[in-house]
């Protein structure tokens, strides 16, 4: 049996325990709306999260590339980016992937097969990672461009206010 039949296999156990990984970076008190996954304008976190994740899993079985599984991941990234996680709590869920399959994965029977097939699944997820560095960079630098045009108008309607400029001095 390849790892691919046995990813598939697993597919659910495996989405259900990396959407409860997700979860745990969270703190307590936000852990169980979190899990309340199935509304996505009341829950739009735990909406997009769980869905996201499903795709992304989905498009890593099928060995698409990172580009394809864009839109999966930019909803999760684009969350992450605006909440006070540092990048590598923000993009640490891509990597435990490796390890919610290989726990999942150990309670199945074993097949040499798939234990040589997991490096390529490793790469794969590697690649999702550093494709998912760079939508969260274009994240934050959009954020600090929007922080950074209010805080020149916020001057700017300081300084007319105090009569210091006019707006013909713009």
């Amino acid at each position: 049996m390849s790892l691919s039949d046995l990813l598939h296999e697993n597919r659910s156990a495996i989405v259900s325990q990396w959407f409860e990984t997700v979860v745990g970076t969270y703190q307590e008190g936000t852990r169980g709306p979190l899990r309340r996954q199935n509304a996505p304008f009341t829950n739009p976190v735990g909406f997009n999260t769980a869905q996201g994740l499903e795709g992304l899993f989905d498009g890593l079985l099928k060995g698409m590339m990172p580009a394809e599984t864009s839109r999966f991941l930019d909803g999760i990234v684009r969350i992450r980016a605006v909440q006070e996680f540092a990048p590598s709590e923000a993009l640490g869920f891509i990597f435990q992937l490796k390890d919610v399959v290989r726990k999942v994965l150990a309670k199945a029977p074993q097949h040499p097969a798939a234990a040589n097939e997991l490096d390529v699944f490793d790469s794969a997820v590697d690649d999702l990672a550093l494709f998912a560095f760079d939508l969260y960079m274009q994240c934050r630098e959009k954020i600090y461009d929007i922080k950074a045009k209010e805080a020149r108008s916020l001057t700017f309607r300081l300084l007319q206010k105090a009569q210091i400029i006019t707006e013909n001095q713009e």
